[in-house]
């Protein structure tokens, strides 16, 4: 007797959820978009919505809120990406809002241009009139991120309050909103750093070159590695090193750190994700070292 085996596996039932999602958004929603950093979660949200829509082409475009102050590597593969998907990329400049006045360019040692991204990104939503906006933020980040339903409810001002977010009743979804809201998506809220390897594994989805070890000019700052740049200002006593290096996330140079890796492969860095005890964010983003009263705050402001 011919025997069949049903089980279904854990990167299944996330992926079936995500396309589940953005299925939900297109068929509900007028003008949604995806925002693609080049980074692996929104390589992964990317491949999800590829599968979801799939022999036809993504109906969204794609949206990068731009520091300018971002890896080479990151931008390549960003670019490159879209292209081969044939899918419009919307980039919506930091730069652009500092030279028309909508924000002040920060200054000194700690000089980032990552906070200005909220002022630019509600700009680009109201300019398109998007009504949805794919993140591809994960609950396993950090405690402020884990307080969002799967669709977080923005105001006319783009701000978010936790206490007043909308019941989802297993996989019903509320798109309702008045004109000027928008709705923050969030297909990938059940899935962990491991669960994204893992799928990166499964598929043989291609990232950009910096998520795996190589040799790189650093200096340690609080604790953290960051990247010899243009737009760092180093002290005298931050003198550079060349070290091998990788990055478990990427984003803005000024603020985004790297760790002490030879993992040099998937498997080796899901090895490493597996064995280490520091998150993801709390290793690498220097402005999410933060208390999450303070994250909760960036939050209700815009922030992604």
């Amino acid at each position: 007797m011919l025997q069949r085996d049903y089980t279904t596996s854990q990167l299944d039932v996330l992926e079936a959820e995500a396309i589940h999602i953005m299925r939900e958004v297109a068929a509900e929603f007028e003008r949604p978009c995806l925002l693609f950093s080049g980074g692996k979660d929104s390589i992964v949200m990317l491949r999800i919505a590829e599968k979801a829509f799939w022999p036809a082409p993504i109906p969204f475009p794609l949206m990068h809120v731009d520091t300018g102050h971002n890896f080479a590597e990151v931008i390549e593969f960003r670019d490159r990406r879209a292209q081969e998907l044939g899918a419009r990329l919307v980039v919506a400049s930091v730069q652009d809002s500092i030279d028309a006045g909508r924000v002040a360019e920060e200054t000194g040692r700690r000089a980032s241009r990552n906070r200005l991204q909220t002022t630019t990104l509600l700009d680009a939503i109201e300019d398109n009139e998007y009504d949805a906006v794919f993140g591809g933020a994960r609950r396993d980040e950090e405690k402020a991120r884990a307080k969002e339903r799967v669709f977080s409810f923005r105001d006319d001002f783009g701000q978010w309050d936790p206490k007043n977010q909308r019941p989802e009743l297993w996989n019903l979804y509320n798109a309702r909103i008045r004109k000027g809201e928008h709705i923050r998506v969030f297909p990938l809220s059940n899935w962990t750093e491991l669960d994204i390897w893992d799928y990166i594994r499964r598929e043989g989805i291609e990232i950009p070159s910096i998520y795996y070890a190589h040799t790189r000019k650093v200096f340690e700052r609080d604790g953290m590695l960051l990247a010899d740049s243009e737009f760092i200002t180093r002290d005298e006593d931050e003198p550079l090193v060349e070290m091998t290096v990788r990055y478990r996330t990427v984003g803005d140079v000024t603020c985004t750190g790297a760790v002490q890796s030879v993992a040099a492969t998937v498997e080796e860095i899901i090895e490493e994700i597996a064995a280490t005890r520091l998150t993801e964010r709390g290793a690498t983003r220097a402005d999410d070292r933060a208390s999450e009263a303070s994250m909760e705050d960036r939050k209700r402001e815009g922030y992604f």
